[in-house]
């Protein structure tokens, strides 16, 4: 029962088979409990199967370790730029401050939430006036698994020969015009954390292009040691590589994927009947449009969301129960529950938060044992970025203001869903 139970955002579901206890146990009996393996072999063969367009995948120990990687293949090396998405976790933009270059942001679009494609070419122009040389790649992110243009993207980067890194950490399934994001880039991003689509406990992996650029991000990947009876390093190399154990993990999950994404389009189709008719609520979906068929069987998504989260916006006129009591309080624990490092805030407010009734709505959800969250808080409006240019137009910090994600995981039932919708009803004056 919902009431017996918290309800998280997104837990990954074991597949009903048990596989994954199968290939963890073939591991230990084999002691392949290592960054290597057969697991490690046929998790990634699983995994091109799935992109399609004749792909190669080198499984990581994390979507990070792989926007890393990706950057590095990419030429980014200290003093560069790098186009990104705004909106979106530090995982986008961290790793290109990893190599001493510098993101440059780029917000939102209104439909899609993801990367504005004007801003993006804008950006790009204003670069290569301000400093002489265009950035060395471009990072979209599928935000709560909603596509990115991938058309516009696409054509404005191939026109100044720009590398594109799609960051489909949370849009794995996710599909434009009916090909899998993280296959349209010069390297695709996809992550396997906890509360992903699928999980292998932690992990992530590179999707390229070609034989020659995999062998390369390979060796990256395995502190670059080269082919000689002693180790022998003629780059700095990384100790990325998934476990077998994980990778096990991994091959069980693969079995149930399709059922997953099945399972978080239904929940997102619950959400969308029964906050329809609730004033102030505003449940964020994918735009409806149809590639041209001669018929409509013939005829595919544009946009084809796994809604990874379902996400809402509160009008700034609502009123939320407990409201008056919002930020009065100091949060003595770190969003991500135990992943959190915590660190005791100096202050209950910052210059650029959600409106009251947003955390009202999150503290009142709590109470009912409901996990909620505000959405991403934009990157350029985070204190560790106040000096990276950024091309804005307000959207990503009006969204951060009014949005909430709401729980969508396999674990979440029809019955979990009604509740969670009837506590939002209840939590409005």
């Amino acid at each position: 029962m919902a009431d017996k139970k918290r309800i998280y955002l997104c837990l990954a579901h074991m597949s009903e088979a048990g596989l994954e206890q199968k290939y963890i146990k073939e591991a230990f009996d084999t002691n392949w409990v290592v960054p290597l393996g057969p697991n490690v072999n046929g998790f990634e063969k699983d995994l091109e199967e799935f992109c399609g367009q004749n792909k190669r995948v080198v499984a990581l120990s994390s979507g990070t370790a792989a926007v890393h990687l990706a950057l590095i293949n990419c030429g980014v090396k200290a003093g560069d730029e790098v186009c990104v998405q705004s909106f979106t976790f530090c995982a986008s933009s961290h790793p290109i401050t990893y190599l001493g270059a510098t993101p440059i942001f780029i917000d939102s679009e209104k439909e899609t939430w993801n990367m504005d494609p004007d801003l993006l070419e804008e950006a790009i122009k204003d670069r290569i006036a301000k400093t002489g040389k265009k950035p060395k790649a471009i990072v979209p992110v599928a935000l709560y698994g909603m596509p990115y243009n991938v058309d516009r993207i696409m054509e404005i980067a191939n026109r100044y020969d720009i590398p594109v890194i799609e960051d489909a950490a949370e849009g794995f399934g996710s599909r434009w015009k009916g090909q899998v994001l993280g296959t349209f880039g010069k390297y695709g991003v996809l992550s396997f954390n906890g509360n992903k689509m699928i999980t292998t406990s932690g992990g992530g992996a590179l999707v390229t292009n070609n034989e020659d650029e995999w062998r390369e991000i390979m060796m990256y990947a395995t502190q670059y040691r080269e082919s000689y009876p002693y180790y022998q390093h003629e780059k700095i190399g990384f100790n990325y590589r998934m476990s077998n154990i994980c990778a096990g993990i991994g091959r069980g999950q693969m079995t149930v994927v399709n059922q997953h994404i099945d399972h978080h389009k239904h929940v997102q189709a619950i959400y969308e009947e029964l906050l329809a008719g609730v004033p102030g609520i505003n449940v964020h979906s994918q735009p409806v449009c149809h590639t041209d068929g001669t018929d409509n069987t013939d005829r595919v998504p544009v946009f084809d969301s796994n809604y990874w989260l379902c996400t809402i916006t509160l009008d700034p006129s609502l009123r939320i129960k407990g409201q008056e009591n919002a930020y009065k309080t100091i949060v003595t624990g770190a969003v991500g529950g135990a992943a959190g490092v915590i660190h005791a805030a100096s202050s209950a407010v910052t210059d650029c938060q959600p409106n009251d009734n947003v955390e009202a709505l999150r503290v009142f959800m709590d109470a009912a044992g409901i996990e909620a969250r505000p959405v991403w808080k934009p990157m350029h409006k985070q204190p560790v970025y106040k000096d990276a240019p950024a091309y804005v137009n307000g959207v990503s910090e009006a969204i951060f203001k009014v949005g909430m994600c709401l729980p969508a995981g396999p674990y979440v039932s029809d019955e979990d869903v009604r509740y969670i919708v009837d506590c939002i009803k209840q939590a409005i004056e």
